[in-house]
């Protein structure tokens, strides 16, 4: 019998996206069926411009930065782009593949996308931004999976 993981996705930022990525292209190659149920805001991973994904120090404590920053500081306009722009730096420097790299690797290897219907709905996303194969459907039907799965995360 195949195993099973199933994730659900709830953070739309570049920082929260590599870890339902990451942890679903190395399931799908250790043989894993994949199903990454993408909700709220981890609806933005499954766009096709993963360019303005940004990353905040804002009530994120446990990032390490270069140098300490107090938390009025984070507060500034300028901080979100100036923290993204150095998270960028960092993982090219240390070879990590970019986000829409590891989509590609997720999908070659048929992890299932499935957007959550009932927040495209509410939040009116247009599901033409998002990559092909991505699949709508409701809760219920990520439980069908996720019922059946020997792994399920939430992220």
């Amino acid at each position: 019998m195949d195993k099973k993981l199933a994730i659900i996705a709830t953070k739309g930022t570049l920082d929260w996206g590599y870890p339902p990525y990451i942890l679903a292209s190395t399931a799908a190659a250790l043989g894993y069926e994949v199903e990454i149920f993408f909700t709220f805001y981890g609806l933005k991973l499954v766009e096709k411009d993963l360019g303005a994904l940004r990353v905040s120090p804002l009530g994120n404590p446990g990032m390490p930065m270069p140098m300490p920053v107090p938390v009025m500081l984070q507060t500034l306009p300028f901080m979100q782009g100036f923290v993204t722009s150095m998270m960028r730096k960092k993982m090219a420097s240390k070879g990590v593949a970019p986000l829409d790299e590891l989509r590609d690797l997720c999908q070659e290897a048929e992890v299932r996308f499935v957007a959550c219907q009932m927040t495209v709905d509410l939040f009116e996303f247009d599901a033409s931004n998002f990559v092909d194969g991505v699949e709508l459907a409701g809760a219920a039907a990520f439980f069908e999976f996720a019922g059946d799965s020997d792994i399920c995360l939430y992220i």
